[in-house]
C-alpha cells in the first residue's frame, strides 16, 4: 500500500473525509448521529480546534476543520474515531470505522467554501432530504439562520455572539499564533 503524505502544521483548515467500516451504513440512526456530534464537539475543546462545517451521512463523514493547538490531526482523528466506536460498535461487528481518512488542505478562501458548498449539498445528492436545511446532522442551518447545535461551528454568528473574538481556548498567543485559522465567513 502507497505511503500516505499528508501536510500539516501548515495553518490552513483540512477538509476530511472518512468513512464507516466497508461503507456500511453504521451511523444512520439518532442516537448514533447525536453520539457523533457529542464526542467531535468535546475534542473539539480539549485540543483546540476549529470546526467550520461537518456533515454526517450514514456511511460517512466530512468535516471541514483547523489544526489542533494541542496535538495532530491524525491524533484527534484517531481519538474521534476510538470514542465513537466504542460507544456505537454492534455487537459481531469486527470493526467500526475503515483505518484511513481523506485529507485535503484548503489555502484560500474558495476552496473553503467550495468544500462546505460540497458537504451541505450531500444529502441532497443522495436523495436523503429534498434540501440542505433539511438535514439535522450538519453544519448548514447555522450558516442559514445562526442556529447553534451540538457542534460549535466557528462563522461570523458564532463570532458576533462572543464579541468578534476567537473562542477562549483559541485565542492567539506567541506559540499558537501561525496554527490558529481565522474564524470563517459564511458561505
Amino acid at each position: 500500500m502507497a505511503k500516505l503524505v499528508r501536510y500539516q502544521k501548515c495553518g490552513c483548515f483540512h477538509f476530511i473525509t472518512f468513512s464507516c467500516y466497508h461503507r456500511q451504513p453504521l451511523l444512520g440512526n439518532l442516537p448514533a448521529y447525536k453520539v457523533f456530534e457529542c464526542a467531535l464537539d468535546a475534542l473539539r475543546v480539549k485540543y483546540g480546534f476549529v470546526i467550520a462545517g461537518y456533515v454526517l451521512m450514514p456511511e460517512h463523514v466530512h468535516l471541514l476543520v483547523s489544526e489542533p493547538i494541542r496535538s495532530s490531526l491524525s491524533v484527534v482523528l484517531q481519538v474521534l474515531k476510538q470514542q465513537t466506536s466504542r460507544k456505537l460498535k454492534l455487537r459481531g461487528t469486527v470493526r467500526f470505522w475503515q483505518r484511513r481518512y481523506y485529507d485535503f488542505n484548503v489555502y484560500n478562501e474558495k476552496k473553503r467554501v467550495e468544500k462546505l458548498r460540497y458537504m451541505h449539498r450531500n444529502p441532497v445528492k443522495r436523495g436523503l432530504v429534498d434540501k440542505p436545511d433539511q438535514w439535522a446532522w450538519s453544519s448548514f442551518r447555522h450558516y442559514l439562520t445562526g442556529e447553534s447545535g451540538v457542534v460549535e461551528i466557528e462563522s461570523n454568528w458564532t463570532a458576533q455572539r462572543r464579541g468578534n473574538q476567537l473562542p477562549e481556548h483559541l485565542r492567539l498567543t506567541k506559540a499558537t499564533e501561525s496554527h490558529a485559522p481565522r474564524p470563517p465567513a459564511a458561505p
